[in-house]
């Protein structure tokens, strides 16, 4: 059954027919509950879907109060008496068709219809099983908080709201996708927020017509421009505090239900160096430790290609010893440095992909077995060189420090390796050259990836090629505001 073939038919006034359209358009689901009785002299049903309510709510919060409901009119007159006389939950949405009947009663609502009424009263009492807060497992810190999203929605709400208790925190709840009926919710700060960037993350989200949405990747290329863009303008967080730092700041995110992540939009190039903890430690540190990530991002993606090329291209840049030591490492070898290399770096990746996907009881055999037995077998056979492996050792370690970089510093790693083994340190300049072209030209709604390098904002400066005191930053705020004429 297609979804604009019940979506919006309202809802059946005749209780018997009611429930045999409900029953026709769910298949006859073994996880629907119909319950059928009498209150205040009308007859009534109540449908839940099993596991996704809490059994001890829905007696305490919904039967006993309905149970003791005085004889009505009508069923008008007890809809009427049990939305103005009742408290029986907090979230209380009325249904006028059967689109929004099975939003809420897959969302663990209790749905309660009436002979002769063409609505239906949800009531809240959602008890499904669900992922304890725990530590964030890819935003690892040290002095700050430990908690981190998790996939119930309204869970990630609070959290984000019991850190921003400011009235000027917005939080809108929608819906996304035909088939998953997602909820998703957009937050801002409306004070600091550009009204033209509100309206443009708007319009892109209303352009998304997914029959489901599963994760964040989903929504992410909707956000975006749509032209070729090697980082992506939109970023990911875990965290509830970083999230409000980034709303602070002017930036609007997007949670979605059932993914522990949150999307932030716009995204700075700089801000996949920064982390909570350059917060927590004095200025000079945290200023050295963001340096270090700089460097390694560089040599992540240029120590492999710049060592091939120098060693094929440009021997000449290498003193007589360091030549010699190579040229005695790579007589042994069968290959070529460049197809070692390439040997090398693919086989990480095939190495990285079986740890990741494994189960963690046998994750631990990958390592053994890329380790102990393909690493040091390739080298004592002579294989590949002892420099060689070194090299792109140090760049894989490298990558490390910036873990949000991943997917780009592994194709980067790989575009520049080829263009050093076959045109040297040319050819590593050219693509060097397209490189900062397209991350300067990555743009979208106006907010430029690569601020506040480039366009030069002083202001932005002082959390970015350094960190300076908190009594310096607190009157040099930093805000998307400045993009916006």
């Amino acid at each position: 059954m297609r979804t604009e073939d019940y979506y919006y038919a309202p809802i059946i006034s005749d209780l018997k027919d009611n429930i045999a359209e409900i029953k026709r358009i769910s298949g006859g689901s073994t996880d629907l509950m119909v319950n059928e009785f009498v209150c205040g002299g009308i007859n009534c049903a109540l449908l839940a879907c099993e596991g996704m309510l809490s059994t001890q709510v829905i007696t305490e919060l919904v039967f006993e109060p309905l149970m003791h409901v005085e004889k009505k009119r009508d069923s008008h007159q007890l809809f009427e008496h049990i939305r103005t006389k009742l408290l029986l939950s907090i979230d209380r949405p009325v249904c006028e068709d059967y689109g929004t009947l099975f939003r809420t009663l897959n969302s663990g609502f209790a749905v309660l219809i009436a002979d002769g009424m063409n609505k239906a009263l949800s009531f809240g009492v959602q008890g499904f099983a669900m992922r304890g807060i725990s530590e964030p497992t890819g935003e690892a810190n040290i002095m700050g908080a430990h908690e981190g999203f998790v996939e119930v929605i309204r869970t990630n709400i609070s959290l984000v709201r019991r850190r921003l208790k400011s009235p000027f925190l917005v939080t809108r709840l929608f819906v996304k996708g035909d088939k998953s009926q997602t909820d998703m919710c957009l937050c801002y700060m409306q004070d600091r927020v550009p009204k033209r960037l509100l309206e443009q993350i708007k319009k892109s989200l209303d352009n998304i017509e997914l029959e489901s949405i599963l994760t964040t990747g989903y929504v992410r290329p909707f956000l975006e421009s749509g032209s070729f863009e090697i980082f992506s303008s939109t970023g990911t967080t875990e965290r509830p505090d970083v999230l409000c730092s980034k709303l602070i700041e002017g930036r609007v995110a997007i949670l979605i239900d059932g993914v522990p992540f949150a999307i932030i939009v716009p995204r700075l190039f700089c801000e996949s160096f920064q982390t909570l903890d350059d917060y927590s430690f004095k200025p000079y540190y945290s200023t050295l430790i963001r340096w270090i990530k700089y460097l390694a991002f560089v040599t992540a993606v240029l120590l492999p290609a710049v060592y091939v090329a120098v060693a094929m291209h440009h021997p000449e840049l290498l003193n007589s010893t360091l030549l010699m030591i190579l040229v005695e490492a790579e007589t042994k070898a069968p290959l070529s440095i460049f197809t070692e290399a390439l040997g090398v770096l693919l086989m990480y990746e095939i190495i990285r992909e079986a740890g990741i996907r494994l189960p963690r009881p046998v994750g631990g055999a990958v390592s053994i077995v890329s380790g102990l037995i393909i690493g040091d077998s390739a080298v004592t056979s002579g294989l590949i060189s002892t420099p060689l492996l070194t090299m792109t050792a140090l760049a894989i370690i490298s990558g490390y420090v910036v873990p949000e970089l991943n997917p780009p510093i592994t194709i980067l790693r790989l575009g520049f390796l080829v263009c050093g083994g076959l045109l040297g340190l040319f050819g590593i300049s050219l693509l060097a050259c397209a490189v900062l072209i397209n991350i300067c030209a990555t743009e979208d709604y106006g907010f430029p990836y690569t601020a506040p390098v480039s366009p030069f904002r002083a202001r932005g400066m002082s959390d970015t090629a350094m960190r300076e005191g908190m009594r310096k930053m607190q009157s040099r705020g930093f805000t998307v505001e400045e993009y916006y004429e």
